[in-house]
């Protein structure tokens, strides 16, 4: 592209000569003329391109879908200092990774490149050299994969088809390469790639990142352009912890083809394109509510529920224990993480199978939300704990009272609402709305803080709180068990 620019210039510059040095108007039409078409051709060189695989992940992959694995990705190296540790890490651990490394390191140091290869890990293309894609022409870059794919083939025996541009920067012919090259992105970057973020403060950001289906990217190797050179210390130090999490909660590393194969056999991909769109904006919508709404997480290693306190608005409702609840009352409301609501749809054969996955969630989820309450003076004066859900029996086993909602705007606007919801989460899709429509009646679900308290003995008690029943298979349905689905 930097060379494209210099002859556009050179040709632009040369026609304002011509024009005659003392042309003012003629010499400021030019210039207009040449930054209107510099402006015009680095839009659709890079700019668009770059965006659209951003935002859309056209041409490109960057998430996967999986109940259990994850996919670490590593860019710049091999080190000779930080690669053989990473590796002795992920060994210690049975992860595999993804390396994309830059064939000029990797022609340095081939017997790193042979220790990943051996080991099980994947390698990938990130150029001979750590320049971006928008300033190379595409002969240039065409040149920069295949000198690289020849250094990995000459050390492993195999080329390798997985590309990573550096910095994630594509340009418009790098999708002319996508029947010899698998682009891939990232959905997680946590900047690791700067010493001053700390060992401590990089941990919490993965722990945040650590779910299934995500490709993280880290660094093993700081003397690129913008990296500190001892940083992938720190990530080490991170990495371990969370690779001692995710072994605790039964998530693995896997290498990126695994993921992709993963991706492809998943029944998500088998949706059709009108409900991947409701998904895509259903989930969109969620990050924008929890962003204007301050929505927090129960447990953040591993979000399903989330919380908010609120003022309650609506009608005066009784609770069980003889109290009122009246507009202006604080109250506990309560969310799930819709992702893993779909996820969980899309993996269940029956919705009797969803409603026991759902009721297991919750289980988990309630003494940690009974802990976080008794532990927050605000939160433990709340009057009540509080959502709107469909008809259901499930929140009764919890403790909770199922309440009719006043009809009204509200209650029409959350029942269409809370439809596509279970359109898009139930494993019949919206045959099952219309098998049971009359049963699809937004509820008020509800129970004192107090009580929730007493059931999770988070408070001195006289008597022994009652348990909490265990439900039952057969009087479960996704409509009796979507306690969660709250409107956002």
């Amino acid at each position: 592209m930097y060379t494209i620019l210099t002859k556009i210039v050179y040709f632009f510059m040369t026609c304002v000569k011509i024009g005659g040095v003392n042309s003012d108007k003629a010499g400021n039409f030019t210039m207009q003329t040449l930054l209107f078409w510099l402006f015009s051709i680095t839009s659709f060189y890079a700019f668009i391109p770059g965006m659209i695989t951003r935002i859309f992940g056209y041409h490109v992959f960057r998430r996967g879908l999986s109940s259990t694995d994850y996919a670490l990705t590593f860019d710049d190296g091999p080190d000779p200092h930080y690669t053989p540790q990473l590796l002795d890490l992920l060994k210690r651990y049975g992860a595999k990774a993804t390396f994309f490394v830059v064939g000029s390191h990797a022609e340095r140091y081939p017997d790193i490149i042979k220790r990943m290869h051996d080991e099980g890990h994947l390698i990938g293309i990130h150029n001979y050299v750590h320049i971006s894609n928008w300033i190379m022409r595409p002969k240039t870059v065409r040149k920069q994969i295949e000198r690289t794919s020849d250094i990995i083939h000459r050390i492993t025996g195999e080329r390798s088809v997985y590309y990573r541009p550096p910095w994630g920067i594509v340009n418009l012919f790098d999708f002319s390469k996508r029947r010899q090259t698998q682009i891939v992105l990232w959905s997680a970057m946590v900047g690791d790639w700067k010493e001053k973020l700390g060992a401590d403060r990089l941990a919490k950001r993965l722990l945040r990142k650590l779910n299934p289906g995500e490709v993280l990217v880290l660094h093993d190797c700081g003397t690129t352009f913008g990296a500190d050179p001892a940083a992938p210390g720190n990530m080490l130090i991170a990495l371990e912890r969370m690779l001692e999490e995710g072994s605790r909660r039964g998530l693995k590393s896997i290498r990126i083809d695994n993921l992709i194969k993963q991706t492809e056999n998943s029944p998500v991909r088998r949706l059709s394109f009108a409900k991947r769109l409701i998904v895509g904006l259903w989930l969109l919508w969620e990050q924008l509510f929890h962003f204007m709404f301050k929505l927090k997480t129960i447990s953040p290693d591993n979000p399903f529920m989330y919380y908010r306190l609120r003022k309650y608005q609506g009608d005066t409702l009784e609770l069980e224990n003889g109290d009122l609840l009246q507009s202006g009352d604080p109250v506990i409301e309560l969310h799930f993480d819709n992702r893993k609501l779909f996820e969980l749809g899309v993996h269940s054969r029956s919705s009797a199978q969803l409603a026991i996955r759902l009721v297991r969630k919750v289980e988990k989820e309630f003494p940690v939300l009974a802990e976080t309450i008794a532990s927050d003076p605000a939160l433990a004066s709340a009057k009540a704990v509080y959502g709107v859900s469909m008809i259901n029996r499930g929140p009764e086993k919890f403790g909770f009272a199922v309440l009719d909602l006043k009809d009204g705007l509200f209650a029409r606007s959350t029942k269409f609402y809370l439809s596509i919801l279970m359109s898009v989460i139930h494993p019949s899709g919206g045959a099952r709305l219309k098998e049971r429509t009359e049963a699809l009646v937004p509820k008020i679900i509800v129970m004192p803080v107090s009580e929730m308290l007493r059931r999770m003995n988070k408070q001195p008690q006289k008597q022994p709180s009652r348990p909490v029943e265990q439900p039952l298979e057969e009087e479960l349905s996704l409509e009796h068990d979507l306690s969660g689905a709250t409107v956002h």
